[in-house]
This record gives structure tokens, C-alpha cells and sequence, in this order.
């Protein structure tokens, strides 16, 4: 049961970091932005 709780726990936080990085990358105003924010992700480890 306890780990059925943390398995759970796990996927809600990590659906809500991708839809928060999603929604980050959405405000990009052109393709160049996009690519900025993308290499700034992938630089600082997603911890932005």
C-alpha cells in the first residue's frame, strides 16, 4: 500500500513538471526563443 502511495506521488509530480517545462516552452514567440529555452532546460538539468 505504502508503495502504491509513493509510485502514485511520483507520477503527479512528474506530470506536473512536464505540463509546467510545456507551458514554459508554449511562451516562446518564434522558433529562435524555442530553441533558447530548450538548450536552457537541458543546460540547467529541467530544475528551472
Amino acid at each position: 500500500m505504502f508503495a502504491y502511495i509513493l509510485e502514485a506521488m511520483s507520477n503527479w509530480f512528474e506530470v506536473s513538471e512536464r505540463t509546467r517545462r510545456e507551458a514554459y516552452l508554449a511562451q516562446s514567440s518564434d522558433i529562435v526563443q524555442l530553441e533558447q529555452r530548450i538548450r536552457s532546460l537541458e543546460t540547467n538539468g529541467y530544475s528551472q
